[in-house]
């Protein structure tokens, strides 16, 4: 509730932050995007917690969940279909999705309980994919010293991938894949960077894994 009264009174805020990092954005972009084309075609994905859109809007997601409403408002007119929720109690049916899409972990309440709430909206064989930034890598560091002065980031959780694997993996899912990008310092970050596999070097990590 906290981080959501936070975002519906910072979106100009939070809108400025895209502009000011273009090539960060588009480098998150680009790996998302590359975990997204491993999947079959024609299917039915969720973004949650999608905020203005930003992500769900070029990957072609048509449908979000988001409980700040002013953010909800924008994304809306950028062409996405929200419904106010929560990660840890999405409001849609069981087996519902064919993949869920997370960029804002570090931002929900529980982040099991969310991973477990994607695991049951989704079909038999469906997918989850988890984009962000990684506690012990050089960004998260950053993030984590700053939080204090954060408009964002003051209550935000930022996670392992060795933990997001083990939660992912106790919940039922399999297969995971990884990919990374934002090698270097914020402030570094001066071209759009192409993804690499695994989690070692890159700030944010993309996790795909699919459903038992």
């Amino acid at each position: 509730m906290k981080q959501s009264i936070i975002f519906d009174k910072n979106v100009a805020a939070y809108e400025a932050w895209y502009k000011k990092y273009p090539n960060v954005y588009n480098s998150e972009l680009a790996a998302i995007k590359e975990q997204l084309l491993k999947l079959p075609e024609n299917i039915k994905g969720v973004e949650i917690g999608v905020g203005t859109g930003r992500f769900a809007k070029p990957l072609g997601i048509k449908e979000g969940v988001e409980p700040s409403i002013n953010m909800a408002k924008l994304a809306s007119k950028r062409g996405v279909e929200v419904v106010k929720g929560y990660a840890e109690n999405i409001p849609y049916k069981d087996l519902h999705f064919d993949f869920v899409l997370f960029v804002t972990i570090c931002h929900f309440q529980n982040i099991k309980d969310a991973i477990k709430e994607a695991y049951r909206v989704l079909k038999p064989s469906g997918h989850i994919l988890i984009g962000f930034i990684v506690k012990d890598k050089s960004i998260g560091k950053m993030y984590e010293e700053k939080r204090k002065d954060s408009t964002f980031f003051k209550y935000a959780t930022f996670y392992t991938v060795d933990y997001i694997t083990k939660i992912l993996k106790e919940t039922g899912f399999k297969n995971l894949d990884y990919n990374q990008t934002l090698f270097g310092n914020l402030n570094e970050i001066n071209k759009v960077q192409i993804p690499k596999d695994g989690f070692d070097e890159g700030s944010f990590v993309v996790i795909k894994a699919s459903k038992k």
